[in-house]
């Protein structure tokens, strides 16, 4: 309800709600407990700043208090409780939107991915993965970018992918995921499926198990009097992840085995974490050329 007859009826509202609270404290100070301390003596300073000046305008001048609606500041716990309801409904909403993020490279040009929840049965979800090049507007500009990519100019890109996770089947595995990626630039597409079983060992150890099966193709640009072709690689990795939670340990070793390699290339890593959000993890692998492929990261991740 809005008053505008100019003379600040705007704060019968705060009014109102002064009025409640003085007639609750009125009825609180009459109920006095046995034993209870001697009320202090007033202060004479408080109570000359609190006595109204006869300047004051009347805020109530005009108006019939009898007439007034006080059903507008009535609110029951039904509807309280329909409020914040609808506030997290609202919410959920906007996390089913569509999220964007963008991060800057190194050569000038920015990592952007845009995803969007599909459906919350089996957490579906769709998305692209783009690297977006700017157009270089001077020409120390175009000297940089070139110096930055070998000689050549950066190239946009994306993908775009979907995927799902699913539940199990009963005691023979817990989850499964399924993820398709296509590069329709580079003419890659990628279709893969993962199983995983967690197994408790003991109150704070836990064992992972996943078997991965994945389909790479790859398809080449038809040009004249050469016919184009697509190739496919099939691929499937096994891994076994032990984690301490007490310390925050995880242990992890695998093999996965290719179309193209003909052979199992194991893998074996460990990750600690530090303190919050702070992680530090290692891995040695094999390669198909026989070198051993050795890395060392350490990354920081928080989410708000």
């Amino acid at each position: 309800m809005e008053f505008s007859t100019g003379f600040g009826w705007t704060r019968l509202p705060a009014l109102a709600a002064a009025f409640i609270l003085g007639s609750v404290l009125t009825v609180s100070a009459q109920i006095i407990p046995p034993f209870s301390p001697p009320a202090a003596a007033p202060d004479e300073d408080a109570e000359a700043a609190e006595a109204p000046d006869a300047n004051d305008p009347d805020v109530l001048k005009g108006i019939d208090v009898d007439k007034l609606d006080w059903s507008q500041l009535a609110i029951d716990a039904g509807t309280l409780n329909d409020l914040i309801a609808a506030k997290k409904r609202a919410q959920a909403a906007a996390n089913d939107g569509m999220n964007w993020s963008s991060n800057t490279n190194a050569n000038g040009s920015s990592a952007v991915t845009v995803k969007q929840s599909v459906s919350s049965f089996w957490d579906a979800r769709i998305g692209a993965d783009m690297t977006v090049t700017s157009e270089p507007r001077t020409m120390s500009e175009l000297l940089a970018q070139k110096a930055a990519n070998g000689g050549s100019l950066p190239q946009s890109s994306g993908s775009a992918w979907a995927a799902a996770t699913a539940p199990g089947a009963g005691p023979i595995w817990d989850k499964t995921a399924v993820e398709a990626r296509v590069d329709p630039g580079a003419e890659q597409s990628k279709l893969g499926a993962s199983l995983t079983k967690s197994l408790p060992l003991s109150g704070d150890t836990s064992l992972t198990l996943q078997n991965g099966y994945s389909v790479n193709q790859q398809g080449t640009t038809a040009v004249p009097g050469i016919g184009g072709h697509i190739t496919r690689n099939y691929e499937t990795d096994q891994s076994a992840k032990v984690t301490l939670t007490d310390t925050g340990t995880s242990i992890t070793a695998g093999q996965t085995l290719s179309t193209t390699d003909d052979k199992w290339l194991r893998k074996f890593g460990a990750e600690q974490k530090l303190f919050d959000n702070v992680t530090v993890s290692g891995s040695v692998g094999e390669t198909s050329q026989g070198a051993i492929n050795k890395s060392l990261t350490a990354g920081f991740k928080k989410s708000w």
